[in-house]
């Protein structure tokens, strides 16, 4: 299972329910990364999106305690044992964890690789994913050269469980 991410310096991933930047690059790479697979979500993140709409072609499976939570176009799971149960369906390497803060905790440690646009700043933030850096299980195995959006300057990286 894969993580996919955009992060800062502290490993920031959002204020108020929303990305901490929008780059078209990150945007598009994400698209290019998770279209024609599954997406695994909280319920936040899905209302994150425009119009509060499960991405097009994708399998977007949501994440929620909310027994009486629907969304037309997601499969809707009410504890990791039901996501499991429905994860069961799908090759491991096509399922893809967005997020928010509480599913990348919970789900870490069934990912292998996570895909990670590091952001070279440090924002005013309410959400945070765990440190691959500090973290013995994982290590950088990949990064693109610099990039930059305006002045801000960020690196597409891969890391691998060890």
């Amino acid at each position: 299972m894969n993580l996919i991410a955009a992060a800062d310096k502290n490993w920031a991933i959002g204020k108020d329910n929303k990305l901490l930047v929008r780059i078209p690059a990150d945007m598009n790479y994400f698209r290019e990364m998770t279209t024609g697979h599954v997406v695994v979500m909280g319920r936040k993140t899905l209302e994150s999106f425009p119009n509060q709409a499960p991405l097009k072609d994708r399998v977007n499976i949501v994440l929620t305690r909310d027994m009486s939570y629907e969304k037309k176009g997601a499969v809707i799971v009410h504890s990791l044992e039901e996501l499991e149960e429905e994860l069961k369906k799908y090759p491991s390497e096509e399922i893809y964890v967005i997020g928010g803060e509480t599913v990348y905790r919970q789900l870490l440690d069934q990912c292998d690789v996570a895909y990670i646009t590091k952001l070279d700043f440090a924002y005013d933030a309410d959400a945070y994913m765990p440190n691959l850096d500090k973290s013995k299980d994982w290590k950088l195995a990949a990064e693109s050269e610099e990039q930059t959006y305006f002045d801000l300057i960020y690196y597409f990286q891969r890391y691998e469980r060890v």
